[in-house]
């Protein structure tokens, strides 16, 4: 499981980074991650994260879309390529144990206060994208065209991409040829993944509020509970995927909060539920989502509500599947420079991004990154490397730790890999950097 050193597998590739570039990229990094912000808040993250951009020669905007920030590096004539690494971070208390681990809070969408950790990497991806920028940056002469650096916010609620194209991110900066993207996973730190189908699932996420009649808890029958009435429906919407979905069919729906009610003694008003949907295909998305609909009116219906559910879609976005010709490119550098035993290939997920939304009519690939080094892959529990893998910490964890050390090298190797790959060639012969 051990990784060859990262200089070294670079050279034996023909491509060599300058340790420095990887040294700055992880000291952002550890900033990064000791000061993560809920999505929609990132106001220090893009701060720093435009600072190290302006820093490399980019030319920079900020509070595209929130707090969005685009960096432009532009090298000649040529192909337009967009990188992108996501600002947020998650209402996640944090128990890595690092010297430079969280202790920050935030204030959440209901007004509580919690804590906040980078548990799904964004701080990882950040760094990389601004290590693989440098990079290109002080070897221009090997590449021309434009590179856009992408840092989005609010990627955990899936909203980030789409504030970012209402804000109209491609006709200010110019609609890219080629997008890219990679994410933390729990692979093996210095190893990369592509999948050959759907990478990640289309998600919708709803909040229902659902109508009572309150009263008092001991008159329970002068009212119309709501929390009954909730309780039914999160009981009732699990037989949608038991009984109205094919078993060849991924779908995960999760009801992952319920709101309701502020005293023991009171029968509330109002009870409201946050819904997300998970398929594969947006088909079969659409179809789940009119059974929730149906299945919601029923049980209101039946309890006795006295006014109809209010169901409002929060976010939503497609289901995802790279570009088949670029995808082959893209991995196939990466064979070239990682080796073909550390490119793998990615199976299907329910795990859900709104990347699909910038990439929608563009050739587009996305990878998986491996962060767990060879310390934590020995003390996970398991005997097979399906057993480790199913018990090691993954991405929305309170122990999610990558391995920087080897995963942040490989991160930025793998972005640059790809952008030269759809970059034109210096016109000059210039050989690759």
């Amino acid at each position: 499981m051990a990784s060859p050193a990262p200089q070294t597998r670079v050279r034996a590739a023909g491509l060599t980074v300058d340790p420095d570039v990887v040294d700055r990229a992880g000291r952002l990094y550890r900033d990064l991650h000791a000061h993560p912000e809920l999505s929609g808040m990132e106001e220090r993250t893009a701060a720093r994260f435009a600072a190290a951009l302006r820093e490399i020669g980019c030319q920079v905007t900020t509070g595209v879309g929130g707090h969005g920030v685009v960096g432009v590096l532009a090298n000649g004539i040529g192909s337009t390529a967009l990188i992108r690494a996501e600002l947020d971070a998650l209402p996640v208390a944090e128990e890595t144990g690092l010297p430079y681990a969280s202790t920050a809070t935030g204030v959440d969408a209901d007004g509580q206060v919690v804590q906040v950790m980078h548990a799904c990497g964004h701080d990882l991806h950040l760094a990389a994208v601004v290590g693989a920028a440098a990079h290109l940056a002080r070897n221009r002469q090997c590449w021309r065209g434009t590179l856009l650096v992408l840092g989005q916010p609010a990627e955990e609620t899936l909203r980030g991409a789409a504030d970012l194209l209402d804000d109209g991110l491609y006709e200010r900066f110019g609609r890219p040829d080629f997008v890219l993207a990679q994410h933390a996973a729990p692979l093996p730190a210095g190893m990369v993944a592509h999948g050959s189908g759907p990478m990640t699932a289309g998600s919708v996420t709803l909040d229902v509020t659902v109508t009572g009649r309150g009263g008092h808890a001991a008159t329970p029958h002068l009212c119309v509970d709501p929390v009954v009435l909730a309780a039914s429906i999160v009981v009732q919407l699990q037989t949608i995927v038991a009984r109205q979905v094919s078993p060849a069919e991924q779908v995960a729906l999760t009801v992952g909060t319920l709101r309701a009610g502020r005293h023991p003694g009171v029968i509330a008003d109002h009870a409201t539920l946050g819904v997300t949907i998970r398929a594969l295909s947006d088909q079969t998305l659409d179809r789940v989502l009119e059974s929730v609909v149906r299945m919601v009116r029923a049980c209101c219906e039946a309890a006795g509500s006295p006014d109809e559910p209010r169901i409002r879609v929060v976010s939503r976005a497609p289901a995802y599947q790279g570009d088949p010709a670029v995808t082959a490119r893209v991995r196939a550098a990466h064979e070239g420079a990682f080796g073909a035993e550390r490119v793998a290939w990615w199976p299907p997920s329910l795990a859900s991004e709104d990347f699909p939304l910038l990439a929608a009519g563009i050739p587009s690939s996305y990878w998986m990154l491996g962060t767990v080094g060879p310390r934590q892959w020995r003390a996970a529990a398991g005997a097979s490397a399906a057993e480790k893998l199913g018990s090691l910490p993954t991405n929305h964890s309170a122990a999610f730790a990558p391995s920087v050390g080897l995963a942040l090298p490989a991160g930025v190797e793998a972005l640059i890999v790809a952008a030269l790959t759809v970059l034109e060639p210096d016109s000059g012969g210039g050989s690759r950097p």
